[in-house]
């Protein structure tokens, strides 16, 4: 029996002999493998510089004054670092509780988890530590299938885990693991999961969005809200039940917070939606200029997808909003009058008004040529019959349409219907520039970026109209000392032959076709927009004159030294328009307009910063003239209806004019304008300290309404700015002014024309017709 006992205690003793043995064989294995893995025997490890500077994508950011993400630019990452402060507690809580809940008692690696993981086969949880999953986005990959490589890359995971918290923070190593996940959605790191899921910055989440975030994390792709709202809710009820288990919060506050919806508020951010997309597209055009010719201290070039700028622009995301709501709310409206007056019944060449079919057939073809589909099929090599045979076959598409809540609908139609169907469209442009800086403030470029794509702000360029005669009444006003009050007679005027290079007499007529004869004072002529005493003052003072205060005023196009310039028959693009008009308003100071304050990089480090560009190019005293002359065009003029509300029945200028009664009582200066055959609609608009253009017309200049009713500048442009305006003055924090324009102290221009304004004063109260307000 002695020697049964003795060899039971040898066999136990061989067991435990054994069991030590291969316990330190396996540390020593690990051991073994965790320094292997350090040399690199096990793959390629980081660098110490790249530990240091992990190599992530990051989207440039594009700001706005007020402090708002406008915008940004990516290819694939959509990301932009928020700091741990930035971060709020209960994320942060969220994420250890549910991933790491040791996490501030480890250097990377949780042994305890580790050994459960090993001796439990992971059924009772993983042991990756928030390091450890930091380590693998970074640096080694997507787990491989391969049980051995899958073995290489968890070692790896733990040295470089381990050098991670070397190196950093445990602060720092959580906000680079919320930097760097994919949520999905483009949603690249916590900052854009927080605007895309919930539109809201991360320091704003409510405890119950982050724990959905904090839940995505599992696997973004499988708990996705807006793919699997009921598995993401129990994902995130789990989340809140472990903030719970470790005191985080209390299980009164779990089971409250676990019973509230998601409230997701998706938001995606493309390139083609949101806010300020015109404005966002012109600043990617900018900074491929930009970076063309200002390259990294290397030589190389600044990529704006990858390299995590930051621009710092001057538009206001609040002015930027109610300029878009502005254009929207009267484009609509204007667009559905201008199909009820184009209708097929009214208008067989509809869009067209007086074009003959084969002119209609040349624009169709031409922007057949232009269009995208075109140029694929070009690409392609398919043949020019080929090409133009599809643009007659029916295909499924998505259109533009107002009618619909999302403004587009799916539709069958070929695509050479499709290129009629967008000439009926409106098109518009709006700029707002605050005059004394130079800064632009407000940017629509057109109705709607996703399906018209061409920016009517600075792209396009159009005949100016009656805007463009208080450069002449400034020409004449400076050179000839000319006050508002002074008077010349509306008559019919005519400048001779081959005076100025014109062959033939220029002799223009008024809108109206009507002379009365009278002396009109300049206030009055520019008010009602008065040909015949335009003609009178460019031929006393010259085109040349007038051309060179022009340019001197930012526009830059060349312009021909003739009298018909005038009239506005020149193109002009509504950015240079504001750009002037700002020389009114700044006392004659041009300030060339500016969209970029500051550049930096991902570091903070200033890249650029803007400099003024100004210019003195008129007298206080004439820029105080011309902006009381424009001042008399909405008190008494073309624009009076910003101000006034007519005797007439009020129901026919509801129909007509968006959002009228306006009866804004500050002081405005403006100036209405519209070109030949209704083609282009203008209204430029100032108070002291902002000055805002906007024009409104159809792609082509035979798409336009039939009568100055709907078609004049008074109807096409003005109520969009009077709508901006009125939503900027209810809030007063944006600080848009409603006092007098300041005076100069010794002003030498009489601007007092009190006794003709009484002769004319009972002309605001009996407008004689709509016909005759302005152009």
């Amino acid at each position: 029996m002695a020697k049964t006992v003795k060899k039971q205690k040898k066999g136990f003793f061989r067991y435990i002999k054994w069991f030590w043995i291969l316990f330190a064989s396996g540390i020593l294995l690990f051991a073994f493998m965790f320094l292997l893995a350090g040399w690199g025997a096990l793959g390629e490890m980081p660098t110490f510089e790249r530990l240091e500077n992990p190599q992530t994508n990051l989207a440039t950011e594009i700001l706005s004054s007020d402090g708002q993400t406008l915008g940004k630019f990516y290819l694939d990452d959509n990301r932009t670092p928020v700091s741990y402060d930035n971060l709020p507690e209960h994320l942060v809580n969220a994420l250890v509780a549910t991933e790491d809940a040791r996490y501030y008692d480890h250097a990377g690696i949780d042994a305890r988890g580790t050994l459960r993981a090993v001796v439990f086969l992971g059924k009772k949880g993983g042991a990756s530590t928030i390091s450890q999953q930091l380590s693998r986005q970074l640096f080694v990959g997507v787990r491989s299938k391969n049980l051995f490589q899958a073995i290489k890359q968890k070692v790896k995971e733990w040295v470089i885990a381990t050098r991670l918290e070397r190196n950093y923070t445990k602060e720092e190593i959580i906000a680079m693991y919320l930097n760097i996940y994919d949520f999905g959605h483009a949603a690249d790191g916590i900052r854009s999961a927080a605007r895309i899921y919930f539109g809201k910055e991360p320091s704003e989440l409510r405890i119950q969005e982050s724990a959905v975030l904090v839940g995505m994390l599992k696997n973004s792709s499988l708990y996705n809200p807006i793919r699997r709202e009921e598995l993401v809710r129990n994902r995130r009820n789990t989340v809140l039940g472990q903030m719970a288990k470790y005191g985080y919060i209390t299980e009164k506050e779990k089971d409250s917070l676990q019973k509230m919806e998601m409230d997701i508020n998706f938001n995606p951010e493309s390139h083609r939606e949101g806010l300020a997309t015109y404005f966002r597209m012109y600043m990617q055009r900018w900074l491929n200029r930009w970076v063309k010719n200002n390259p990294k201290p290397d030589g190389e070039k600044y990529n704006i997808f990858l390299d995590g700028l930051k621009v710092f622009t001057t538009i206001d995301s609040r002015m930027q909003k109610n300029a878009e709501e502005a254009v929207e709310a009267h484009m609509k409206r204007l667009q559905a009058e201008f199909f009820v007056q184009n209708a097929p019944e009214r208008n067989p060449t509809t869009p067209f008004l007086e074009l003959s079919s084969g002119a209609i057939d040349t624009i169709l073809r031409r922007a057949m040529k232009n269009s995208d589909r075109w140029r694929a099929m070009k690409r392609q090599g398919k043949s020019e019959s080929e090409i133009r045979a599809s643009f007659t076959e029916k295909t499924e598409m998505t259109v533009f349409d107002w009618s619909s809540d999302s403004y587009e609908k799916d539709t069958i139609m070929t695509p050479m219907d499709s290129i009629r169907y967008y000439k009926t469209f409106l098109r518009t442009a709006m700029m707002s520039m605050e005059p004394q800086t130079g800064h632009v403030k407000a940017w629509v470029g057109g109705v709607d970026y996703k399906h018209f794509q061409y920016d009517n702000v600075i792209q396009g360029a159009r005949q100016a109209g009656s805007t463009f005669k208080p450069f002449v009444y400034a020409a004449a006003i400076d050179q000839l000392r000319y006050s508002p009050c002074d008077s010349l007679p509306d008559s019919q005027y005519c400048i001779e032959p081959l005076k100025y290079g014109n062959p033939e007499a220029w002799c223009p007529k008024n809108s109206n076709g009507k002379y009365s004869g009278e002396m009109k004072t300049l206030k009055n002529a520019l008010a009602n927009s008065v040909n015949t005493i335009t003609a009178q003052l460019i031929d006393k003072v010259g085109p040349g004159s007038v051309v060179s205060i022009a340019e001197g005023m930012g526009l830059t196009r060349e312009i021909p030294e003739v009298p018909s310039i005038a009239l506005g028959t020149h193109d002009f693009n509504v950015f240079e328009m504001v750009g002037a008009y700002g020389t009114f308003a700044n006392q004659g100071v041009y300030v060339k307009p500016v969209t970029v304050t500051r550049i930096e990089d991902k570091n903070g480090t200033v890249l650029y910063e803007y400099v003024p560009e100004t210019k003195d190019v008129l007298s206080k005293d004439v820029a105080y003239a011309m902006v009381n002359l424009m001042e008399g065009v909405t008190e008494y003029g073309s624009g009076g209806r910003l101000r006034h509300t007519f005797a007439k029945d009020q129901t026919v200028y509801k129909e007509i004019i968006t959002g009228y009664p306006y009866e804004l009582t500050n002081p405005i200066a403006g100036k209405t304008g519209t070109t030949q055959n209704q083609s282009d609609g203008w209204f430029m608009g100032m108070v002291p300290n902002l000055v805002t253009g906007v024009w409104v017309g159809g792609e082509e200049r035979s798409t336009h309404f039939k009568s100055l009713v709907y078609g004049q500048g008074a109807s096409m442009a003005l109520p969009i700015w009077a709508l901006y305006m009125k939503k900027n003055y209810e809030d007063e924090d944006l600080g848009v002014s409603k006092e007098a324009f300041e005076e100069p102290e010794e002003l030498s221009i009489n601007v007092d024309c009190t006794k003709i304004l009484e002769e004319i004063k009972e002309e605001i109260d009996t407008e004689d017709d709509l016909e005759d307000l302005d152009f």
